[in-house]
C-alpha cells in the first residue's frame, strides 16, 4: 500500500528492527507503514553493554547502520540506527544523547522532507527531547515496566519512563496494571493491550504449516515454547515438568539470554535457539501444549504477552502461569499457581488429545483482538487528537486546554 502524503509522517523510536524476537514494536511500525510514511528510528537499548562478543558486534552494527543513513525495507517504511550512548545513568552521557538525537532527527526531516511529523515512541529514554523535534504531535506506547527489567539502572529508568509520560501527548499502555500509575501523570493514558497476526499463526492449524526437519524426528507429547529465554522464564518449572514426564519432549525456542549454568539440560528439553518469524507456526503446528512459564517478577506481572495470543491463534491448548493479564483469558487457558498444578494441567492436555471443536474456540477467541482492529482503534485515537483544534491561551480569561 502506498503511504498516503496527505497524512502526518511518522517518526518512530523503537527497538532494532532487526531483533531476533518479533515485538510490538515491529507489529505496529509495519501496520502504520500501510498508510503513512513511517521513518523507524532503532534506539539503543536500556542496559549498559557488557563488553560481550555479542554487545561489541551488536554496536560495530548500529555503526554502520547509522553511517549508512535510512533504509528501505519491504515492509514498506525506512529504517535507520540511532547513535547513542547506552549509559543512560551519567547525565553527561545523557546531555551528549539529546544533542545526538536532535542533531539527526534535524538531518532526517531536512534530507527526508518531513515536516510536521507525528514522534511515536516505544521507549523511555528519548524523554527530553519530546516537543523539541518539531513534531505536531507526541504519542508514547508503553508495553512494560522497563525499570523492572533485567540488568537496567531502575532508579534512571523509572524517572525517564516517568518523564515520557508527563509530557507526551497521548500514552498508551498495554497491560490495565500500568494505567492508575500512569494516569496520575497524564490523563490522557489509556489501555491498548496487544494485538495478534491471525493469519500469521492461522497456519498452524489450517494445514499450511510444514514441520520443520528438525524436529521431525520428535515422538511422543511436545510441549511448547518461543520467546527470549531470560531471567523471568522459570527454567526450574520447566526442569520439574521434564524430570516428571521424561517421555514428553520440551521444545523451547528462542535465544537463551541467562547464563549457562542456570540452563537445565535433560535428554527430553531441546533448546532450539532463534527460529526466524516466519516459522514459529510451523514449529507451533508440531505442540501438544504450549507454556508460559513465567516467574512472577514485578516486569511479569505488569506485562501483556503477545505469545498468549499467537498460541491461542494457533488453536492450542496453553497452560501458563497466573497474572493479571492472563488470568483474563482464563475461559481458554489452563491457569497453574504451583509447579505441581502445572504439571497436573499439562497432564488433562495430553491426556485430553486434539479437539477442533477446542481448537477452534481458542482461535475464536482472540480473532477480534488482530493487530488490525487493535492498531485501529489506536489510530482512531490519535487522527482525533489531530484534529483538535487549537485554541489560543487568554490569560485574563482561562488557559488553553491540550
Amino acid at each position: 500500500m502506498t503511504p498516503d502524503e496527505s497524512l502526518p509522517p511518522i517518526l518512530f523510536f523503537g527497538n532494532d528492527w532487526a531483533a531476533e524476537n518479533r515485538t510490538s514494536s515491529h507489529h505496529i511500525a509495519r501496520w502504520l507503514a500501510k498508510g503513512h510514511r513511517v521513518y523507524y528510528i532503532e534506539c539503543p537499548g536500556l542496559r549498559a553493554p557488557k563488553g560481550t562478543a555479542r554487545d561489541l558486534k551488536k554496536i560495530w552494527r548500529k555503526l554502520v547502520r547509522f553511517l549508512r543513513g535510512p533504509q528501505a525495507v519491504p515492509e514498506g517504511l525506512k529504517v535507520w540506527t540511532l547513535l547513542q550512548l547506552p549509559l543512560h545513568r551519567f547525565r553527561l552521557v545523557r546531555w551528549m544523547n539529546r544533542l545526538l538525537l536532535r542533531g539527526a532527527v534535524a538531518w532526517l526531516k531536512l534530507t527526508q522532507g518531513v515536516r510536521s511529523p507525528v514522534a511515536w515512541f516505544m521507549v523511555p529514554h528519548l524523554a527530553p527531547v519530546v516537543g523539541r523535534l518539531g513534531e505536531k504531535l507526541s504519542v508514547y506506547y508503553c508495553i512494560d515496566d522497563y525499570s523492572a527489567l533485567p540488568n537496567v539502572n531502575e532508579t534512571a529508568v523509572q524517572a525517564m519512563d516517568e518523564e515520557m509520560t508527563r509530557k507526551a501527548d497521548l500514552v498508551f499502555v498495554a497491560s490495565s496494571t500500568l494505567l492508575e500509575a500512569k494516569q496520575n501523570l497524564n490523563p490522557e493514558a489509556r489501555v491498548s493491550p496487544h494485538g495478534v497476526d491471525l493469519d500469521h499463526f492461522a497456519r498452524a492449524h489450517n494445514g499450511e504449516a510444514q514441520v520443520p526437519p528438525d524436529i521431525r524426528d520428535v515422538t511422543g507429547p511436545v510441549i511448547g515454547f518461543f520467546g527470549l529465554i531470560e531471567q523471568w522464564i522459570d527454567l526450574d518449572l520447566v526442569n520439574y515438568l521434564a524430570e516428571k514426564r521424561p517421555e514428553w519432549t520440551f521444545l523451547l525456542i528462542g535465544r537463551i539470554a541467562v547464563p549457562a549454568d542456570q540452563v537445565p539440560q535433560r535428554p527430553n528439553i531441546r533448546y532450539l535457539g532463534v527460529r526466524p518469524y516466519d516459522q514459529l507456526p510451523d514449529y507451533g503446528s508440531r505442540f501438544d501444549a504450549a507454556i508460559i512459564p513465567y516467574h512472577l517478577t514485578r516486569q511479569v506481572i505488569n506485562a501483556n504477552p503477545i505469545k498468549l495470543r499467537e498460541y491461542l491463534a494457533m488453536g492450542k491448548p496453553v497452560v501458563s502461569v497466573s497474572t493479571p493479564e492472563i488470568d483474563k483469558y482464563a475461559d481458554v487457558v489452563r491457569i497453574a499457581r504451583t509447579p505441581e498444578e502445572f504439571l497436573v494441567q499439562l497432564d488433562a492436555v495430553v491426556a485430553a488429545g486434539p479437539c477442533a471443536a477446542e481448537s477452534a474456540r481458542r482461535v475464536a477467541r482472540v480473532t477480534p483482538e488482530g493487530w488490525d482492529a487493535r492498531l485501529q482503534q489506536v489510530l482512531d485515537v490519535v487522527e482525533a487528537r489531530l484534529a483538535r483544534p487549537t485554541e489560543p491561551a487568554t490569560p485574563a480569561v482561562t488557559v488553553a486546554v491540550r
